[in-house]
């Protein structure tokens, strides 16, 4: 193709590079001179255009675009007409797109004229949606840029086709334990059968067994029986291993585990397997929530008859960051946003509980007894401050004076809770009314406490994931629990109006679902220094 400045006389034929208006004309870039064009453009005074002239062995850009198009278009797509140089493909029903990446990558390589745009591969598309646009650059592509994108095109398959939805039939397995509540396994019903309405599949055929490898053997081996064609297994406890429950319980019953494991997040605890033919998938923890995570790229597949591989798993780490994008949609409660489109971490709070009254100390107000030099409470701040979690509130009570002069002079929000001998709950109020709105959950800390550390707090906060069911957070030393605790925001309401000397602890045993216990390497989480003996074993005076 010769391009670039062209006599008027000489320019029958070459392409408009450029528009031009002018008297009595107004020409649009792309428009092919005819030789009326070239008298209107002498008449007007122009005696010169940037033009494009095709040579012999030059492809138009619409016949060329169009010409891909067909070699590129599968079952479930139609191209729309060529113009300048863009063919759209369109979907004519509802499925999932197939679309191989790496030929996508290798067509696009063949020649810098020549481009192929794609939804992402393995998308939910629907009908009349653009899957896809083929662009040609300049006004032509030579013959032999062509062909080699054709090669790429015509080298397997069709690269873009559509896999159409099916009706599945879905069986579904959730294990129990003794404290699993019903209205959780309720919600997670509830929640996938949404899941399967959307890909227009009927309700799950369910199961409910005990959290035993035999018993899921059992259930699997009934559903595959009643004609399931997908086999879905929820276990009361997350799977951590291939030798878990859930993987045990599908081998037991004749099948086989594929993969274990997923770099999507929320999605990255799941299990793929087989049984008498069927796909199974064992689910993560985040698949009880409807928001999209990596269990819904595997449904989809699934539904639309597809294989999913290991290998098909193991490529999903590139744009597999789902848990803080903003078009999950999260409820505030749950989510952790982001700012101008970027993902943040949690932001976690703070409150430390430095109001009682150490009765079992005696004349001492522990808070203030010397610990390695230092009053006790100086060290919880200083975990605090040296830690991921801000804003910090300090809640003072009895010999508030006292207290609050032997705390650093800045870092935190001081709360004077007056009413600090009707209990615990009423200085945690105190506490939560001083942080900010803009918070995701809260630790809650005691001021006794001077050997928790900076690694402990900051291992709550790394567990704190409300999506995958850990919306609270106990620390816990050789299976015994202990503090700090931190809590997700939608619980805030709820500590609000405890009442006493029990603090928040109450909702832990209320809201067993969520709580994730986080083990400790030291037992620094059980010690709150309540009696002069416990303050000797510190290695501290007493008195």
């Amino acid at each position: 193709m010769i391009f670039g400045p062209t006599a008027v006389a000489e320019a029958e034929d070459c392409i408009l590079a450029h528009s031009l208006r002018g008297t009595g004309i107004s020409f649009k870039k792309g428009r092919r001179l005819s030789a009326e064009d070239i008298i209107s453009l002498q008449a007007a005074g122009i005696a010169e255009v940037i033009a494009a002239r095709l040579e012999a062995e030059d492809v138009h850009e619409d016949a060329a675009a169009t010409e891909l198009a067909e070699a590129l278009t599968g079952a479930g797509l139609t191209a729309s007409a060529s113009f300048t140089g863009r063919c759209n493909l369109m979907v004519a029903e509802r499925g999932v797109l197939v679309a191989e990446r790496a030929r996508i990558d290798a067509f696009n390589l063949v020649d810098e004229t020549i481009t192929l745009a794609t939804l992402a591969p393995y998308d939910l598309v629907e009908p009349r949606q653009m899957a896809a646009t083929i662009k040609i650059i300049p006004f032509a592509v030579t013959r032999q840029a062509l062909d080699a994108s054709l090669a790429v095109a015509r080298s397997g398959p069709p690269l873009l086709s559509v896999a159409p939805l099916a009706a599945r039939r879905v069986g579904l397995v959730q294990t129990q334990l003794s404290v699993t509540k019903e209205s959780v396994l309720d919600k997670t019903r509830q929640v996938m059968d949404q899941r399967l309405a959307r890909l227009d599949c009927p309700a799950t055929v369910e199961r409910r067994c005990a959290h035993d490898s035999d018993a899921v053997a059992e259930e699997l081996r009934l559903l595959a029986g009643e004609g399931c064609e997908i086999l879905l297994m929820s276990g009361a406890s997350a799977i951590v291993d291939r030798r878990d429950v859930l993987p045990s319980g599908l081998e037991a019953a004749g099948g086989s585990v594929t993969h274990f494991g997923m770099p999507v997040d929320p999605g990255n605890l799941i299990l793929l397997g087989e049984l008498q033919g069927r796909p199974v998938v064992g689910l993560p923890g985040c698949a009880r929530s409807p928001k999209v995570n990596g269990f819904d790229w595997v449904l989809q597949r699934l539904v639309a008859g597809l294989a999913v591989t290991p290998q098909d798993v193991m490529r999903l780490g590139g744009g597999g960051l789902l848990k803080e994008i903003a078009a999950r949609g999260l409820p505030r409660a749950e989510a952790v946003e982001t700012q101008d489109g970027a993902p943040r971490a949690a932001k976690i709070a703070a409150v430390v509980l430095a109001a009682g009254q150490s009765r079992r100390m005696g004349k001492v107000n522990k808070l203030l007894a010397q610990v390695d030099g230092r009053p006790m409470v100086t060290h919880v701040l200083d975990a605090l401050t040296a830690s991921q979690a801000q804003p910090l509130a300090v809640v003072t009570g009895h010999d508030y004076t006292a207290v609050e002069a032997a705390l650093p002079k800045r870092g935190f929000t001081l709360a004077h809770n007056p009413d600090y001998a009707s209990g615990l709950s009423s200085s945690l109020r105190r506490g939560l009314a001083a942080l900010p709105e803009d918070i995701d959950g809260v630790l809650v800390c005691l001021g006794d406490m001077p050997r928790v550390s900076p690694a402990v707090l900051n291992r709550l906060i790394a567990a704190f994931n409300p999506l995958e069911g850990r919306a609270i957070c106990v620390p816990t030393w050789q299976g015994k629990r202990g503090n700090p605790v931190l809590f997700a925001r939608r619980f805030f309401a709820e500590m609000q109006e405890i009442a006493g000397d029990t603090g928040a602890r109450a909702l832990i045993g209320e809201h067993a679902d969520v709580v994730c216990e986080v083990p400790m390497d030291d037992d620094a989480v059980l010690l709150d220094v309540d009696t002069p003996e416990a303050l000797e074993a510190l290695g501290a005076p007493s008195a």
